[in-house]
């Protein structure tokens, strides 16, 4: 018989050897998982010793108090879950996921308006509502100042000069095959040496082999 629940937004973690539950918020799926408790049918069956020295070895590790630990941690090793186990367990089954409920229910607030089951972190104590239903008016104003700020300062740079160089682009001709030369010391097609020549007038500096400077015009090197 299928296990009536407060809210059908959980999962069912049991296994053989003991019964364990997560119960999810509706709104943030964040999960409460109950308290772990033992099957008192499986303690007492053959089937408790299938776990062989693994349980005994984490029980040394983790103490008394172990054995609960590991049985829930195993629970993805064991194949069937509750298929053939016996009507004594699954009254155990049923008893344990009503405590669980009842350990979960203190966890949840049931929204009046749209009926979900929702956490401390999406319950608006205030109101009484869900935060859907009821938003928090400080975490709503916090959000729109902050979105109204980054609309401002993406507006403000939109309109900012931040750049008032010159665009162009400059290339400097080879004085001996007359090719683009590249960016080195030496021409990229000739291998010609690239070197600069200072005009005597201006200071300006041009590509070696140029004939008049390109700031004031005056004629550079001999005839």
């Amino acid at each position: 018989m299928p296990l009536q629940a407060f809210t059908d937004n959980y999962e069912d973690n049991s296994t053989e050897a003991g019964f364990q539950f997560t119960f999810y918020c509706d709104l943030c799926r964040e999960g409460f998982k109950s308290t772990f408790i033992e099957s008192r049918s499986y303690k007492r069956s053959g089937l408790f010793r299938g776990l062989g020295r693994a349980i005994s070895m984490g029980t040394s590790l983790l103490g008394s108090s172990g054995i609960t630990e590991v049985l829930s941690q195993g629970s993805d090793i064991l194949s069937e879950r509750f298929h053939g186990m016996s009507p004594e367990w699954h009254k155990e089954h049923e008893a344990a996921f009503a405590q669980a409920q009842a350990e979960a229910k203190r966890m949840f607030h049931r929204c009046p308006k749209c009926r979900k089951w929702v956490c401390d972190n999406d319950w608006n104590e205030q109101e009484g509502l869900c935060v859907d239903d009821a938003p928090r008016v400080n975490v709503e104003v916090a959000a729109a100042r902050g979105q109204k700020m980054a609309a401002d300062i993406k507006e403000k740079a939109a309109s900012t000069r931040v750049f008032t160089g010159a665009i162009e682009s400059k290339q400097t001709i080879c004085p001996q095959c007359g090719k683009p030369a590249g960016e080195g010391k030496f021409c990229n097609n000739c291998g010609a040496r690239l070197g600069l020549v200072e005009c005597p007038v201006c200071g300006a500096r041009s590509p070696a082999g140029t004939r008049f400077c390109g700031e004031c015009g005056n004629r550079l090197g001999g005839d």
